[in-house]
């Protein structure tokens, strides 16, 4: 699938090395879509809740849309898949992260139908079209996660935490993409704990964050529900390229490392400083900052996963 099935650098971890895999174990069950969603989806709501400048007399908060929203985004967004995800994972006395790819389908479907209620009921209420767009955004791209499971075992989990990331982005811009420096301790989860290979936890968040974008502002323009104050969608898509840049070049690099190419480390700064110089010719000054902690975020996930993490083998 995408040329991508062949990066499956070796994952050294094992049982004796118990204390990290604790670690992202723990890191693997808060940032499972469901449960992720709640957080990223309540700053979501309480800035669409939001007018004017805070802390300022025209500051207004709309409680109405904020408690309407919050509760579409809850309920079809994290309840509903959390619990058809561990009542299949029950009745098939599998882990709760639903590790066989065939056994995905069942509840790839439901969250399907599961977002696409929730987009039904937030468009004939008319309360935000941020959130009607964005959970559209969400029935779609779980449908083509779930057209992609049938080939390939793309990671749900960097899916479902860059989608929402994508969103802040488009709302908050830089500060938005700050919950994206998660992207790269997540990839290390999902490979540590041997659930994905490095291709498929890398996919997942680059399909997350530029497939929700680029859907977002087409719907909006498709179905006629602007929404103002946004980030711009080239703006979004150099901070998104930003965040992706540093995991793809370690992933490929782990590659090349693996098969004795042993100048990965001079390679790797290289890029760096490359990358860096090119987007401070060409890109919006918060796409640079973001590439900058981007940056800093892998190599310290590299180090952090030590000897047996291929990153840091690359680097070191």
């Amino acid at each position: 699938m995408f040329g991508l099935k062949d990066i499956n650098t070796e994952n050294k971890y094992d049982e004796t090395d118990e204390r990290k895999i604790k670690i992202a174990d723990t890191i693997s069950i808060f940032t499972n879509p469901p449960i992720i969603t709640i957080p990223l989806f309540l700053i979501i709501c309480i800035v669409l809740a939001c007018d004017g400048t805070p802390f300022t007399s025209n500051f207004t908060f709309n409680w109405t849309q904020f408690i309407i929203t919050e509760l579409i985004s809850l309920i079809f967004a994290s309840i509903l898949p959390m619990a058809i995800i561990l009542h299949w994972a029950r009745k098939l006395d599998t882990d709760k992260d639903i590790s066989n790819r065939e056994d995905r389908f069942v509840p790839l479907i439901v969250g399907v139908v599961s977002y696409l209620i929730g987009f039904i009921i937030s468009l004939i209420l008319g309360v935000s079209n941020f959130i009607t767009v964005l959970i559209l955004c969400y029935t779609v791209n779980t449908f083509i996660v779930m057209l992609i499971t049938y080939k390939w075992k793309i990671s749900i989990h960097t899916t479902g935490l860059t989608g929402p990331v994508a969103a802040l982005i488009m709302l908050l811009g830089p500060i938005g993409a700050i919950f994206g420096l998660l992207y790269p301790l997540l990839i290390w989860s999902r490979f540590t704990l041997k659930k994905h290979t490095m291709a498929q936890a890398i996919a997942g968040g680059v399909f997350g964050l530029i497939m929700t974008v680029l859907e977002a502002y087409l719907y909006m323009n498709l179905l006629n529900l602007p929404v103002s104050n946004l980030v711009p969608i080239g703006e979004c898509l150099w901070i998104i390229l930003g965040l992706i840049i540093p995991p793809i070049v370690l992933g490929i690099l782990t590659i090349l490392k693996d098969n004795g190419n042993g100048n990965t480390k001079k390679i790797f700064y290289l890029l760096c400083i490359l990358a860096i110089i090119f987007f401070m010719i060409f890109a919006p000054s918060s796409a640079l900052i973001t590439l900058i902690l981007e940056i800093i975020a892998s190599i310290l996930v590299s180090h952090f996963g030590g000897e047996n993490f291929s990153w840091f083998r690359a680097i070191q």
